[in-house]
């Protein structure tokens, strides 16, 4: 049993493209994603009002709420059999590093590993106002779940974090290598300008610290970063 979600929302190219590779991976897979996107929203819940959950294909549905509640609900909802995999993405964007601390795509694999499910969040890193082609991040994803079995098995209270990297020319047949590494404990950059309406973050991603050897660094040097992360 695989259960998707993201937090880009249902209509999401990403989300289809982990559809793809997931079910070439196994045959039994269920999504169940936000209605809208929810890029940013860390590890939110909604708890004040009630949640619409409705299908909108066979084995598709829709939350409006965050990926959180997507895990949330399909877990107390949803007859879903362990042991399985909650995979969350594919992001639109990198969310390397400390990114893990304020994205959805991560908070919905945190959520899941937090009940004991082994869990995955990807995203596909892009510089700014470069295209991403769907079809080949589906193959590297394909390419990142052939390969798990040969990493160690997670620890109990851990998930993964995956990062494909930005290529000018990249082939599906010819997917980058796959690294473990650390998560990159660096701060993003603070640079804000002035705006109409008050201060504009304008700090650039390709240009965020990063340690050797850790995951910003493995992605931005063109492999795809596997990293192990902690509920707490």
């Amino acid at each position: 049993m695989l259960l998707l979600t993201n937090d880009d929302g249902i209509h999401a190219d990403g989300l289809r493209a982990l559809e793809k590779a997931a079910h070439q991976w196994q045959s039994d897979v269920i999504t169940v994603a936000p209605l809208e996107p929810h890029s940013g929203c860390g590890h939110r819940v909604t708890v004040d009002r009630p949640l619409e959950f409705q299908q909108v294909e066979e084995n598709r549905y829709y939350v409006n709420g965050t990926p959180a509640d997507c895990v949330r609900l399909a877990f107390a909802t949803l007859k879903l059999d362990q042991p399985g995999w909650v995979l969350s993405g594919i992001n639109a964007g990198g969310n390397l590093g400390v990114d893990i601390h304020h994205s959805g795509t991560v908070a919905a694999a945190r959520e899941a590993a937090l009940h004991g499910w082994p869990a995955m969040a990807l995203s596909q890193y892009h510089r700014r106002g470069k295209p991403i082609d769907w079809d080949i991040t589906s193959s590297w994803a394909g390419a990142v779940f052939s390969a798990i079995n040969n990493f160690s098995p997670l620890g109990r209270g851990q998930f993964l974090n995956v990062n494909f990297p930005h290529r000018d020319n990249p082939q599906a047949d010819n997917p980058p290598p796959i690294v473990a590494c650390d998560i990159d404990p660096s701060p993003l950059p603070l640079q804000f300008i002035t705006h109409d309406d008050g201060w504009m973050y304008q700090g650039k991603y390709q240009d965020r610290p990063r340690q050797p050897g850790k995951d910003v660094d493995v992605c931005f040097g063109g492999q795809i970063a596997l990293s192990r992360a902690d509920v707490v």
